[in-house]
Order: structure tokens, then C-alpha cells, then sequence
């Protein structure tokens, strides 16, 4: 006999126990490749966004930086650094959750306050119309950075439960459902052989007081 449940009485209440059980087994099979299949959907969804993301945060960055190199030619490296320590950004990083398919995934909002030139904390007379293009630039290339965080966060935790779906699925297909089932012909076929047993004693035990009579 294959693989079996360790322990099995082979009774008729047993026997419709493991019936039951292996419904609710296949039904949680079903379930659960559902919830596989839709995770994998969303994943490969996510995948597109992350490319787009991360290209939108490429270019963001190289504008960031070409801004850069042209407020360094007007002003001068160090007159750039030292502006730039001066700039006061007042933002904020919010950070929430929102549920894909049972899975907490990260949802990050970055708020930059909007200023005008004379909030921004560096001297107007020192600096060039560069450095402010510069400074908003960064701001951007910063929001970029924040979605791509969120989009890749939630791509890791999709992948770690695409992976433990996979494993329960392939479990339930391969070991718990068969066992269930083999346990069950099991038992069906144990109650057979006693049944035949129990007719043949009962038909001796008959003709054993036939002839006694």
C-alpha cells in the first residue's frame, strides 16, 4: 500500500472522516492556486511598473545632475555646496500598507512643501536661476526614488508569498491530498476484507450448528 496517514483505524466513522477531509484539502488546493495564479498576475503587473519607474527615476536623475553641472559652471562648486547646505525643504515621508491579496505592501507618499525662491534658505544674490532649477530637479529625482522603493518593496514581499503559496499548493497536491486519498482506499479496503471475513465466519459458524442439529 502507498503512503497512508499514520494511526488510521479503519472504521466506517473513520472512513468518513477522511472524506471529509480530503474535500476540504482539495477545496484549499483550489483556493490556494487561485490565490497563486492572481499573485502571479499582479507580480508580473508590478514588473511593468518597476521597469517604467526605474527608467522615469534614470532620467530624473541624469536631469538632477546636468542641472547640477550647469549651476557649478555658473556659480562655482563651492558657491553650489554651500548654497545647497543652505536650502530648507520642509518634507515628509508618509508611510501606510495597503493589502494585494492578503500581502501588506508598502505605500509610501513623499510631500515636499511647496516654497517660493525666498523660502528656500539660500541667498538669491549669490546664486543663479540654475541652482534653483538644480534644487527643483533633486525634489523630483527624490519622488522618483520614493516610487521605486515602493513598487521594488512590494515586489519582494509578492515574491516571498507567490513562493509560500507554491509550497503549500505543491504540498497539498502532492503529499497531503494523496495520502488522504490512499488512506481512504485504504480503509475502504480493509472494511471489505473484514466484511468478507465476518460473512465467511458467520456462514461457518451456520453450518457448524446445522450439523450439530
Amino acid at each position: 500500500m502507498a503512503d497512508i496517514l499514520e494511526n488510521v483505524n479503519p472504521t466506517r466513522m473513520e472512513l468518513l472522516n477522511i472524506r471529509k477531509k480530503t474535500k476540504l484539502a482539495e477545496k484549499g488546493h483550489k483556493l490556494l492556486k487561485e490565490k497563486r495564479d492572481a499573485l502571479i498576475m499582479e507580480f508580473f503587473e508590478m514588473v511593468k511598473q518597476a521597469r517604467q519607474a526605474r527608467e522615469e527615476l534614470n532620467s530624473s536623475m541624469q536631469r538632477a545632475f546636468a542641472s547640477l553641472v550647469v549651476a557649478q559652471s555658473a556659480m562655482g562648486r563651492m558657491n553650489v555646496k554651500g548654497a545647497s547646505l543652505a536650502v530648507r525643504q520642509k518634507s515628509k515621508l508618509d508611510t501606510k500598507t495597503r493589502n494585494i491579496m492578503g500581502v501588506l505592501v508598502p505605500k509610501l507618499e513623499y510631500n515636499a512643501e511647496k516654497q517660493n525662491l525666498l523660502e528656500r534658505g539660500y541667498g538669491l544674490a549669490s546664486t543663479s536661476a540654475s541652482f534653483d532649477q538644480s534644487v527643483l530637479a533633486f525634489q523630483e529625482a527624490i519622488q522618483k526614488i520614493t516610487q521605486v522603493a515602493e513598487i521594488e518593496s512590494s515586489l519582494n514581499r509578492l515574491a516571498d508569498e507567490i513562493q509560500k503559496t507554491k509550497r503549500r499548493v505543491n504540498a497539498l497536491e502532492y503529499l497531503m491530498i494523496p495520502k488522504l486519498t490512499n488512506t481512504e482506499k485504504y480503509i475502504g479496503m480493509r472494511l471489505s476484507e473484514m466484511e468478507r471475513e465476518n460473512f465467511f465466519r458467520l456462514k461457518t459458524i451456520k453450518r457448524v450448528l446445522e450439523n450439530a442439529s
